[in-house]
């Protein structure tokens, strides 16, 4: 059996409209091994949420051009998979948490009967069996009174206490790859430490993969084992978590990690990124940050590839990786 859980290779997507089309993905590749947390990272627009959501296919059918790639789920074709395949793979294979989960959730039904009615859709189990087993998945993510919050509607629960619900909603089928699209952004500090905290020991402790997406390199660092590097719709850098932390070596990476406040001086401005994201109706030539970045040259006027740069299984994108003094 293939160790791999879900693997993108080199894939091109782009949403038209009526005045051309928007290249939201360009050379994205990426793989979760079993048991585990890789992160997405990337500034809003570089393409981390539409990797993720087609990872599922829950990006709506026509509104999108898949140009050429692969994605293999279990090493099943998730591009090519008729919708009765689908319906089976979410929940028992992946199933996602979302950012915001009023809006996953049902307002009008109470958390029980959404959760038995998930678990029993996907497992051969009683009606009590599969309320029992709600009732526990709600127990191990720490929610008080658990009985009675399965008789409650979303509306009555905390932002906290509904992504945790979603979360063992998320768990309750018992999939083998869960995406989790930047879950505790809606969340206060102290609450986003207790969900990712129960995320990680509930997926260490079930050997489930997790995806995470997210924003902040800060947050993945507290759970993600591996994670990649997005920037206008590629894949610029990728190795382990610690060595992307303390060694980053593409320019963007770099920049990332400057200007968060953890790394700053007490009373000093933060150093921002300079220039804008490109255009992504009309793709640059050559390499996409070369126009915010200090190493930039002629060269980068050809497209850079993924390479090994750096520590060993480590790669970025870049003609000029940052190698001679890689602490930030």
């Amino acid at each position: 059996m293939s160790d791999t859980v879900l693997s993108i290779e080199d894939l091109h997507l782009s949403f038209p409209f009526y005045r051309g089309e928007v290249h939201a993905l360009n050379r994205v590749s990426l793989e979760i091994k079993r048991g585990e947390i890789v992160g997405v990272v990337g500034e809003s627009g570089s393409g981390k949420s539409v990797t993720a959501m087609l990872a599922m296919r829950l990006l709506p059918e026509g509104s999108y051009r898949i140009h050429r790639g692969r994605v293999t789920l279990l090493g099943d074709d998730v591009l090519n998979a008729t919708e009765k395949q689908l319906r089976q793979w979410r929940g028992a294979k992946v199933s996602m948490i979302f950012q915001e989960p009023m809006t996953a959730l049902n307002p009008t039904r109470r958390i029980g009967k959404q959760m038995v009615e998930v678990i029993r859709q996907h497992q051969p189990l009683t009606r009590r069996d599969a309320q029992q087993k709600a009732i526990s998945l709600l127990e191990e993510m720490q929610i008080p009174d658990a009985r009675e919050v399965m008789e409650r509607y979303p509306f009555e629960l905390s932002g906290g206490m509904r992504q945790r619900v979603m979360i063992a909603l998320a768990f309750s089928c018992e999939p083998e790859l869960i995406i989790a699209d930047e879950p505790t952004t809606a969340l206060d500090v102290t609450v986003q430490l207790q969900v990712l905290r129960l995320l990680k020991h509930k997926a260490r402790a079930s050997g489930t993969s997790v995806l995470f997406i997210s924003h902040d390199m800060a947050v993945v660092s507290q759970l993600c084992d591996r994670m990649y590097v997005m920037y206008a719709g590629s894949v610029i850098e990728s190795g382990t978590t610690q060595t992307l932390i303390h060694h980053p070596v593409h320019p963007y990476s770099i920049g990332l990690l400057q200007c968060a406040p953890e790394n700053g001086e007490p009373r000093e401005m933060l150093p921002a990124i300079p220039g804008t994201v490109p255009n992504l109706t009309h793709l640059p030539r050559g390499c996409a940050f070369r126009e915010c970045c200090f190493a930039a040259s002629a060269q980068c006027d050809e497209t850079p590839r993924l390479t090994a740069h750096g520590a060993a299984g480590q790669q970025a994108a870049c003609w000029y990786p940052q190698l001679e003094d890689r602490h930030v």
